[in-house]
C-alpha cells in the first residue's frame, strides 16, 4: 500500500514538473512551421505576380509612351515638311501635308509693256561708229513688272534686212551693259556689216523679236538707232572731189549749165535782130 502511494506521488510530481516546463508543443510547432511555409509560398507567389503585373504595366506604359512619342515625332516631321513657296500674294492649298502657294502678280494693263532707256549711246542723237572697233551699249529698264531671266541683244539693218546678234542669254541686271566687238565679228562673219544705220533691240531670250509683249513684260517694239561705216583710204588732194561742196560740179552738171547759158544767148540775139529788122527800137 505504501509503494502504491509512493508511485502516485511520483506521477503527480512528474506531472507538476512537466506542466511547469517552458517548451512548446512539438506538434503545434510542426503545424505552425507547415503553416508558415505555406504562407511564405503564397506571399512569394503573390509578390511575383504583383511584380509581373507591375512590369507588364510599366512595359505597357513604356510602349504607349513610345507610340505617343513616335506619333508626336511623326507629326512634328510632317509639320516641318510643310513648305510655302512664292513671294507674291496669292492663294494656298494643302495636299497630303504639303502646303503650296500659287503666286500672282497684279499688272495694270493701262501701264503698257516695259522697255529700255538708252544711256550709251545718247538716244537724242545719232552716233557713228567705225566698223572694226568696239561699240559699248548701256541701258536701263522702264515700266518692267515681270523681269525676264535673260535677254538677247541684236542690231537690225534695214539696208539688207539682216539682224546681227550682239549677245545672247545675257543675265538680267538693273542696268544692262554689253560691248560689241565688230572687228571680231567681221573676222568670221558670213554676212558682212554695211555702212548703214542700224537699230538696237533688247528682248526676252525666251521669246522672239517679233513677239508682242503684254503689259509689264519686256517689249522689243522700240529700238535705238546708230550708224556704222567702213573707213576709206586717204585720197590725194588734187584728185579729191567733194560731192557735197558748192564748188564741186560733175560733168553732167557742167554740161547742163552750158546748155542753159547757150539757149539764153541765142534767145537774146534773136530778139535783138527781130526788133531791129522791124524798127521796133526806132519808135
Amino acid at each position: 500500500m505504501r509503494s502504491i502511494l509512493n508511485l502516485v506521488c511520483t506521477f503527480l510530481l512528474l506531472g507538476t514538473i512537466a506542466s511547469a516546463w517552458s517548451w512548446s508543443n512539438p506538434g503545434a510547432a510542426l503545424g505552425n512551421a507547415l503553416l508558415d511555409r505555406r504562407d511564405d509560398t503564397s506571399s512569394s507567389s503573390s509578390a511575383s505576380t504583383s511584380e509581373q503585373t507591375t512590369t507588364t504595366s510599366v512595359a505597357s506604359q513604356t510602349s504607349t509612351d513610345s507610340s505617343s512619342d513616335s506619333k508626336t515625332s511623326s507629326n512634328t516631321k510632317t509639320a516641318s515638311d510643310e513648305t510655302t513657296t512664292g513671294t507674291e500674294t496669292g492663294t494656298s492649298s494643302t495636299t497630303k501635308g504639303k502646303t503650296t502657294t500659287t503666286s500672282s502678280v497684279s499688272i495694270n494693263a493701262a501701264d503698257g509693256a516695259g522697255g529700255i532707256s538708252m544711256l550709251t549711246p545718247d538716244s537724242t542723237s545719232t552716233s557713228y561708229y567705225q566698223i572694226g572697233q568696239n561699240i559699248t551699249f548701256v541701258w536701263n529698264y522702264t515700266s518692267l513688272v515681270v523681269k525676264p531671266t535673260a535677254v538677247d541683244v541684236v542690231a537690225s539693218c534695214s539696208l539688207n534686212s539682216e539682224t546681227y546678234t550682239v549677245t545672247k542669254n545675257m543675265s538680267m541686271e538693273a542696268t544692262g551693259t554689253v560691248i560689241w566687238d565688230t572687228g571680231k565679228y567681221e573676222s568670221s562673219a558670213t554676212i558682212p556689216l554695211l555702212t548703214a544705220t542700224y537699230t538696237l533691240f533688247v528682248y526676252d531670250s525666251e521669246k522672239s523679236l517679233s513677239d508682242t509683249a503684254s503689259a509689264g513684260y519686256l517689249s522689243s517694239s522700240v529700238g535705238y538707232s546708230f550708224s556704222m561705216y567702213y573707213p576709206h583710204s586717204p585720197t590725194a588732194l588734187p584728185s579729191f572731189q567733194c560731192v557735197t561742196c558748192n564748188g564741186a560740179l560733175s560733168e553732167i552738171s557742167k554740161q547742163g549749165l552750158k546748155f542753159v547759158f547757150g539757149m539764153a544767148t541765142i534767145t537774146l540775139l534773136s530778139f535783138t535782130w527781130f526788133a531791129g529788122t522791124f524798127g521796133l527800137f526806132s519808135l
